[in-house]
């Protein structure tokens, strides 16, 4: 195990390199390109078929669909450790760390990532030690950023509001060629080491002692779990947006609890609704016109709902035969 997570975090620390020689966003389009163009006649709508046929629509799909099942996986845990809001804790970083970026001339997402990754590790060591508990840690972080970004914005002038509001509410225009080759590369690491260290992370959402008692290199996996944690919600701001992205990494794994009976059929139930939260999403938002990662948001509390009622109908019905009988 110690072994896998050494290999791991190289793998990490060259990620920028592998992304820079290594074009698995055009590896992606080229293999699925023509699958969604045989489906475009299936697809319902005037305007949501072209994200079937159009390369440049073909990408965000692509990374919406890969970014809600890696998501959704990593939610489930999130939830089993009390710790749903620290996907929104690090949107709001991030976009403080944006509005920082855009106003000296540096990368947005570069540089929001490294700021996202150290306070994710300081949040965890902060839990860890006991200092703060995680949702004090979380709603401290959560606010500061996001009113040091405010003000940046404004202080910056209309120019930087304009920039940073794509990367506040979600603007699926912004996923170029490069942003998708990143996305791309980003979420398959993270959904192959949430894979390799699925049994251990388990273990520590049950009992963190007792899995230390067994040999499980806790401190470690924490370092790699803050990481990924860190990356795929900075991966998320282009696609639902900093404030929304609970759309997409609380949401479907809250839906999942709802209606599945163990841990792994939760696991894949959060996938599952995170693809249809996405789908419905972008089919809404390109047919009404409206901004993908607010329908996205809609979408997803709106299935919420819907499926939290139905089981309450079920139970109800449920109760009700047990009792005639």
């Amino acid at each position: 195990m110690i072994v896998a997570i050494i290999i791991l975090l190289l793998v990490v620390i060259f990620l920028p390199i592998l992304i820079a020689n290594v074009d698995l966003g055009g590896f992606f389009i080229e293999g699925l390109g023509p699958i969604l163009e045989s489906l475009e006649p299936l697809i319902p709508g005037e305007w949501f078929p072209l994200y079937f046929t159009r390369v440049y629509l073909q990408r965000p799909l692509i990374a919406s669909l890969v970014v809600s099942m890696v998501a959704g996986f990593m939610g489930t845990f999130l939830l089993m450790r009390n710790l749903a809001l620290i996907g929104d804790g690090l949107a709001h970083v991030s976009f403080g760390a944006i509005a920082v970026a855009l106003a000296v001339g540096w990368a947005p997402l570069k540089f929001a990532l490294i700021i996202c990754v150290i306070s994710a590790l300081i949040i965890e060591f902060l839990s860890e030690k006991g200092y703060l508990t995680g949702d004090s840690a979380i709603a401290i972080f959560l606010t500061g950023m996001l009113g040091l970004g405010l003000v940046v914005s404004y202080v910056s002038g209309d120019s930087a509001i304009r920039q940073i509001d794509g990367y506040l509410w979600g603007n699926l225009n912004l996923i170029d060629a490069e942003s998708f080759n990143n996305i791309i590369w980003v979420s398959l690491i993270s959904y192959l080491t949430l894979t390799i260290l699925y049994r251990s992370l388990l273990a520590i959402c049950i009992d963190p002692i007792a899995s230390k008692v067994q040999g499980i290199p806790v401190f470690l996996i924490t370092i790699v779990w803050s990481t990924l944690i860190a990356v795929v919600v900075v991966s998320m701001v282009q696609i639902v947006g900093a404030l929304l992205v609970t759309a997409l990494i609380v949401t479907p794994a809250a839906m999942a609890q709802l209606t599945s009976r163990s841990f792994f059929m939760c696991v894949v139930l959060s996938q599952v609704f995170g693809i249809i939260t996405v789908l419905l999403g972008l089919y809404y938002s390109a047919e009404l016109g409206t901004g993908s990662g607010s329908m996205i948001a809609l979408v997803s509390a709106v299935l919420f709902v819907v499926i939290a009622l139905a089981k309450g109908v079920v139970r109800i019905s449920t109760a009700t035969n047990q009792n005639t009988n």
